[in-house]
């Protein structure tokens, strides 16, 4: 399948400068698009609308990274629907092995329903890109701030183990001077059917990355901390603590140590799979929207 990548790199030294042997251009004239089979769209947040209706105009099926910016995007859902073109948004937490297991363990209903969970997903803004200034690229701009994007990268994944939130209320704001004027720190209180309470903490203040899990069921507790590697499950009917391992993964040279590629890998090949009509993708601008409009509504932007 030949994909075609959008992306924004600096330099022309960047753009000469892949492992893989990719065929690289500055100039979208030069590209004969007639051989394309479909788009991958890892550009910044704000300028994902316009390749998606690119690729929808030009019936080309296209994944598009995590987005954070609602404003057009049902329209863009209509016309994809109307058109038959898929297009498939980022759930990458989908794909980690301890989310997986995490899913597993509540839908296997062995240990009764959730009863509340509480998830931290703290990182530190400037080690995002160690090679550039925060000014300098996406995450210093107020609607694709770092903190705002992650809410809805986390929620994808929380809303498809736990259902989607009845009630969201919330409290973001500026804890930290990074020399950008955006909001570093996100609370959510969310409430789920069937007397489930959760929350959700996001903030790119933390100097040591986090994603920290407690998730309490009926009959057990999930444990999870992200530099573990392991999820922790008590088992409260037979009183002992059952360990979900998984492997150290792929990592790449100058990344946090957590941050794997194997997740991002396995969910291109179901991005794949998916334009080749073999399985369905697992999520939908449908559900980015919903997600989208639940961030919007914690923000007052929405009633």
């Amino acid at each position: 399948m030949t994909l075609l990548v959008m992306t924004y790199v600096k330099t022309e030294e960047k753009r000469q400068k892949n492992k893989y042997e990719i065929e690289v251009t500055d100039n979208f004239e030069k590209i004969d698009t007639k051989d394309i089979q479909a788009v991958v769209i890892s550009t910044p947040p704000d300028k994902h609308n316009e390749w998606i209706e690119w690729s929808i105009e030009n019936r080309k099926p296209c994944f598009v990274e995590a987005s954070v910016i609602l404003d057009g995007l049902e329209e863009i859902n209509k016309q994809a629907k109307k058109k038959e073109i898929l297009v498939a948004p980022s759930c990458t937490m989908k794909f980690h092995p301890a989310i997986k297991d995490i899913k597993d363990i509540i839908r296997c209903g062995k240990y009764g329903k959730v009863t509340n969970f509480t998830y931290h997903s703290g990182q530190y803004l400037p080690d995002w890109h160690t090679y550039e200034d925060v000014k300098d690229f996406y995450v210093s701009k107020r609607e694709t701030g770092g903190a705002r994007e992650i809410v809805p990268f986390e929620l994808t994944w929380i809303c498809d183990i736990i259902g989607f939130p009845q009630e969201a209320i919330g409290f973001y704001g500026k804890t930290m001077d990074m020399g950008v004027d955006i909001d570093d720190t996100y609370l959510l209180s969310l409430k789920f059917k069937d007397r489930i309470y959760g929350n959700l903490t996001v903030d790119v203040v933390s100097r040591y990355a986090i994603r920290n899990l407690i998730l309490n069921t009926e009959n057990a507790q999930i444990l999870w901390k992200w530099d573990e590697r392991v999820v922790k499950l008590y088992d409260t009917i037979n009183k002992r603590w059952i360990y979900f391992n998984y492997p150290e993964g792929i990592t790449v040279e100058g990344y946090n140590r957590n941050i794997t590629d194997d997740m991002y890998v396995e969910e291109l090949k179901a991005f794949i799979n998916a334009v080749n009509n073999s399985e369905k993708f697992p999520n939908s601008l449908d559900e980015d929207i919903r997600i989208l409009k639940l961030l919007y509504k914690v923000e007052g932007k929405l009633k």
